[in-house]
């Protein structure tokens, strides 16, 4: 009967929205539900105040986040005609770097009064791209130091980091950072919402610090001396401000407390796993276990993941971090900062209203778009230039040239800007055998897929859940509960019952080869040639 059936809840928090997935340990997925954040991307003016916000600033609203979690639950538990006694184990999935400030018992300062009217009081999204000037400076001073732990993240603190962000409220707002008594990643703050406890006991995710704060478990954050030779409150934060146990993803980060299990409908009690980044849950999410692995989460931007048994240093990457996926492994991060972003700001900027009428007509055109090529850093180049200054560009147009051929042309450089990444990474000594492509994009865009499996040359499999990243939080939550209430020993037993599906494959077109071969050295040129002349 339905009401003995057991289930994993993954929460996976995105831009816009959570998603709550309910599924069995045998990778059943039960019921699903997504639910908007009411303030959706804080973008143009602050809620509270009503005050405008400067450009490339992205904020979201903390109440959101728990408001919208609790009824997505619910809507789940009811569609999946569970009681939330059944609920075996939460995993938490968040976009990263998503940061906020709060008091030592978690109150974040922009739900306080004094404070609602400044900016820097409020949650700054992963999209947020104003410490531009603030992440020169870290990483001009990390050059200058020769910092060793700069090599595991390709050379290049990235614009949308954590210490970047801190610095620039303490620049832009020195009130509000002064009173902050805690900073913390969003994703460890709805985590510890769930657990309670003091503020020595969150649970601070390995994944979003090690790949957005330059934490490792080796040496823990950057030397007191690099922070004070930058701005010494630097150092005060993190001396005082960061408290906290660092946790793998996986783990417990305890039981959930008795507020949010009434909020939510649960059993108070149940087994909580420590945060993930919402793109590194795509790789349990997609089953990928083994060594070499690309797994491609590929949304609004693009995460790459990969592991590795051994640690290589790669120019641009993104970071590399022991353990920091799956344990046992040395995680590599790679991304693209405008995918489906990207794609749809063609699709407004055409006057189209529907995306299959720009796909018809991108169809009906040969590789290379008839001669139109696109830069696609239209938010910058996440990897492997890590810049956010860079700005996207197209060549190429004539008269003739209609919506599609941007679209295309769009699409096309999204597959040039992942070559490239997949040739460094071979070319320093990383093994990519495989490729698994997984959330929202595959879905919907098989156009995308094709063009990314004949500009690779590849085969790309895509993983046939539309939950990837929230599968891959219910698995890590379902490991949090311990062998003694799932039977798992390790990571790759959950992953091998609970996400091990049949991929769907997508061949390369051999005929295709060449054209792009020759699309692909002229993209490469391009880059490198505009990226001097930026």
């Amino acid at each position: 009967m339905a009401t003995k059936q057991r289930a994993a809840l993954g929460l996976d928090f995105g831009t816009e929205s959570i998603r709550a997935l309910l599924v069995d340990l045998k990778g059943t997925e039960l019921a699903t539900s997504v639910v908007p954040f009411r303030h959706g991307q804080i973008l143009e003016t602050l809620p509270s105040s009503g005050q405008r916000l400067p450009t490339d600033y992205a904020l979201q609203h903390p109440q959101d986040w728990i408001d919208s979690a609790s009824e997505a639950v619910q809507q789940s538990l009811q569609k999946a005609g569970l009681p939330g006694e059944n609920v075996i184990s939460i995993g938490v999935d968040f976009t990263s770097c998503t940061m906020l400030p709060t008091l030592r018992d978690g109150t974040p300062m922009c739900q306080l009064e004094e404070w609602a009217s400044h900016i820097f009081a409020w949650p700054r999204l992963w999209k947020h791209h104003g410490a531009k000037t603030q992440t020169d400076r870290l990483n001009a001073v990390a050059r200058q130091r020769q910092e060793p732990w700069l090599a595991r993240y390709g050379g290049i603190i990235g614009l949308e980091w954590f210490f970047p962000k801190v610095l620039e409220a303490i620049e832009e707002d020195d009130e509000v950072a002064d009173a902050t008594e805690v900073w913390l990643e969003a994703g460890d703050w709805f985590v510890w919402r769930l657990v309670g406890g003091s503020a020595e006991e969150i649970p601070r995710s390995t994944c979003q610090a090690g790949y957005k704060a330059m934490w490792s478990r080796a040496s823990g954050y950057p030397s007191e001396e690099y922070f004070n030779a930058i701005d010494s409150r630097l150092s005060k934060v993190t001396r005082e401000k960061l408290p906290g146990r660092y946790l793998s993803p996986g783990t417990s980060a305890g039981a959930l407390c008795e507020e949010m299990a009434s909020r939510m409908g649960l059993r108070a009690g149940t087994p909580v796993s420590t945060a993930i980044i919402d793109a590194h849950a795509g790789v349990p999410g997609a089953g990928a276990a083994e060594e070499g692995t690309l797994v491609m989460v590929l949304g609004t931007s693009s995460c790459h993941m990969l592991n590795a048994r051994q640690e290589q240093i790669v120019p641009g990457v993104a970071g590399v971090v022991e353990d920091g996926i799956l344990p046992g492994f040395y995680g590599y991060e790679r991304g693209q900062a405008a995918v489906g972003d990207a794609f749809d700001w063609v699709r407004r900027l055409t006057g189209e209203a529907r995306f299959d009428r720009l796909d018809a007509e991108a169809r009906r055109l040969p590789p290379g778009s008839e001669g139109v090529l696109c830069l696609d850093w239209l938010n910058g180049c996440r990897t492997p230039l890590m810049d956010g200054h860079l700005r996207g560009a197209y060549q190429g147009l004539n008269l003739s040239h209609h919506a599609g051929h941007l679209y295309r042309a769009t699409l096309e450089a999204s597959a040039y800007g992942l070559r490239w990444i997949v040739e460094l990474l071979r070319d320093h000594s990383v093994p990519v055998n495989r490729f698994i492509a997984t959330g929202g994009l595959p879905h919907h865009n098989p156009l995308l897929n094709q063009i990314y499996a004949d500009v690779l040359g590849e085969t790309i499999e895509i993983h046939p859940s539309q939950q990837g990243p929230a599968l891959g939080a219910a698995v890590l939550g379902a490991l949090s509960a311990g062998e003694e209430v799932t039977g798992f020993r390790d990571a790759v037993e959950a992953m091998q019952a609970m996400a091990n599906r049949e991929l769907s494959p997508v061949l390369p077109q051999s005929e295709n080869r060449e054209a792009y071969a020759k699309c692909y050295r002229q993209y490469r040129e391009w880059a490198d040639s505009y990226q001097a002349t930026t």
